[in-house]
């Protein structure tokens, strides 16, 4: 038994109301050697209902209306409790759910320290305590075992504690688990700003860091085998072909490097066919003869080839027709001179060595003879590809600093971090979205059924590559980019893949992704897009939960979803300096003081 401190005086559907006896505001009681918490919004009661103790939630107190006169002089107030039932005790276990619903004349009594504690805990023997509860000052481990097996959303604004939050759940489950998860377990973490690339989330014995920067050729690289590379989605991917015109001519691309795969030098013969055919058309085409003066620079030891190109124009009268060098009377008429054409571009063209090109510059060399070979037959339209070819030409020498095709010889880690703290712009936009579907795809592939390992991917700062508001892109490549998401956080559960999403600005994420996560832990959000969307998209989250986002303490948050029968608003503990993410606010008084 514990202390009363009201008793049911209405029940109106699963709302309750209790008269709140004398001395019952009390912020700390003590009964028989035990502490209680006074009553306060959001402080839990039990109610004895025969043999069971229905426990509920304060929602309110007020005084009520119906006063009466004491010597006709004073007024006397009834204080009153508003009460929403969560659960119940059985056999000293707590159980959510409303099951049962109090009498009038029922006692309310106040929990103990270590009931409240059973009403948040589920088995304290596992140890995963990230924090403490916020009102209550008790430490809470929470279930490992089924918030690992969700999807999680960490919101919060700039400077209120989600990295801290995002760095202390896993690095609490590493420090207990790292030598069970073993090869069971991926976790990928995607750093956009470098902020867990040092001690941080493990010991660097379990951790592998990839560095990627588009300043210099010193960095990491991402490695992708070369069917993963060759693929017409992956393509897409990089250089944003769209779906109708651009990813077929793609697929052309692949299929015939494929179709020609086993052939010795096969992407030097390709070359020197398609020259030949360019030179020596009877129906000579300007613009293919473009594309071959700028697809020749990227000819390794070529410059004797370039220069003469430079000097080839198109002759065409009543008597010419034809690719020629030289100027009157001295034309050299390429159709028609055997001679002058063996003598002169043979050479040339034969002494054509493309048999160590690979990667990013093969892609490029492809795809000008490709776009030769297709507006000679008629089948596609120059100006339709020539955006494609322009982006390829662009983002190559980026992209060939930060991604190798090839086979990744280093040893597998249950820890990855791949930092894009140096990378441009453009390629902090792609690159998640390949390294996301590189993973997906290989730990789908290798899955058993039901899945025996798992795959985590913990993207932070999500709102830079899962944005729906960005107007700098093509729709059709957005939407790509968000389906592309959808169908991983939609059904990866199934094949055993986790997403962990961190962002200050979650209106900007896709409601799809966000209504699809499972478990939350909200620090303060003070924007009126933000907090509609979480009182749209989570339905777990109660309206005096939600109404305190706004004025939460740094470190304080909201933890909610579907792992937790009631929300919760915790402390999460800070980290020792040196394990803490790299994100800590600038200390003006150290650089500015004296």
């Amino acid at each position: 038994m514990s202390i009363p401190i009201g008793e049911v005086v209405a029940v109106m559907g699963v709302e309750v109301s209790v008269r709140a006896f004398e001395n019952s505001n009390h912020e700390t009681h003590f009964f028989q050697g035990k502490k209680f918490k006074g009553i306060s919004i959001r402080e839990f009661v039990s109610i004895t209902h025969g043999f069971r103790e229905i426990v509920c939630t304060v929602e309110g107190e007020y005084l009520d209306e119906k006063s009466f006169e004491v010597e006709a002089s004073e007024k006397v107030f009834t204080r009153k409790l508003k009460l929403r039932p969560i659960g119940y005790f059985e056999d000293d276990e707590f159980r959510d759910g409303i099951k049962f619903l109090p009498k009038i004349g029922d006692v309310a009594r106040l929990l103990s320290e270590q009931q409240v504690s059973s009403v948040f805990e589920r088995d304290s023997s596992d140890n995963y305590i990230i924090g403490r509860l916020l009102k209550e000052d008790l430490s809470i481990s929470l279930p490992w075992q089924k918030l690992f097996n969700s999807h999680l959303g960490i919101f919060g604004n700039t400077g209120s504690g989600k990295s801290n939050t995002l760095t202390k759940i896993f690095t609490v489950l590493f420090d207990n688990k790292m030598e069970n998860i073993g090869s069971s377990s991926k976790f990928v973490f995607l750093d956009f700003n470098g902020e867990y690339t040092g001690q941080q989330l493990t010991d660097p014995s379990y951790k592998r860091v990839v560095r990627l920067t588009t300043r210099n050729n010193e960095g990491d690289r991402f490695i992708v085998g070369d069917d993963e590379f060759w693929d017409a989605e992956t393509l897409g991917i990089l250089f944003q072909a769209t779906a109708n015109t651009q990813k077929p001519f793609l697929r052309r691309i692949v299929s015939g490097r494929k179709t020609f795969i086993n052939v010795v030098d096969s992407l030097t013969r390709y070359a020197q066919a398609t020259l030949r055919l360019v030179l020596r058309s009877q129906d000579p085409s300007v613009e293919a003869l473009e594309q071959i003066k700028m697809l020749s620079r990227n000819f390794p030891e070529a410059d004797g080839l370039v220069d003469l190109l430079k000097r080839v124009g198109l002759r065409s009268t009543a008597n010419a027709h034809s690719f020629h060098v030289g100027s009157p009377p001295d034309w050299r008429f390429l159709a028609d001179n055997d001679d002058y054409f063996t003598e002169t571009f043979e050479p040339l063209i034969d002494g054509l060595d493309l048999s160590s090109v690979s990667g990013f510059s093969e892609l490029q060399i492809r795809a000008s003879l490709q776009i030769i070979r297709d507006v000679l037959s008629g089948s596609a339209q120059y100006e339709h590809i020539q955006p494609l070819l322009r982006r390829v030409d662009a983002l190559k020498h980026d992209f060939s600093r930060v991604v190798a095709v090839g086979e990744d010889r280093k040893t597998d880690m249950p820890v990855t971090v791949i930092s894009l703290r140096e990378c441009k712009q453009d390629v902090k936009k792609i690159l998640p979205i390949l390294i996301a579907k590189h993973f997906y795809e290989r730990h789908k592939d290798v899955v058993s059924s039901p899945p025996t390992s798992t795959l985590h991917l913990v993207i932070d700062e999500a709102h830079n590559i899962l944005s729906q508001q960005s107007n700098r892109e093509a729709e059709s490549w957005k939407d790509y980019r968000l389906e592309l998401f959808e169908e991983i956080i939609k059904e990866g559960r199934k094949f055993g893949i986790f997403i962990t999403l961190a962002s200050q600005r979650p209106a900007d994420i896709s409601p799809t992704i966000v209504s699809q996560l499972h478990n939350y832990f909200i620090h303060r959000l003070v924007n009126d897009r933000d907090l509609a969307l979480l009182e749209n998209t989570i339905s777990t989250l109660d309206s005096i939960s939600r109404g305190q986002i706004p004025t939460l303490p740094q470190g304080a948050c909201v933890v909610t979803g579907t792992t937790f029968d009631i929300p919760m608003l915790m402390q999460i503990d800070k980290l020792p300096k040196e394990r803490e993410p790299d994100s800590s606010d600038v200390d003006l008084d150290e650089i500015w003081g004296d």
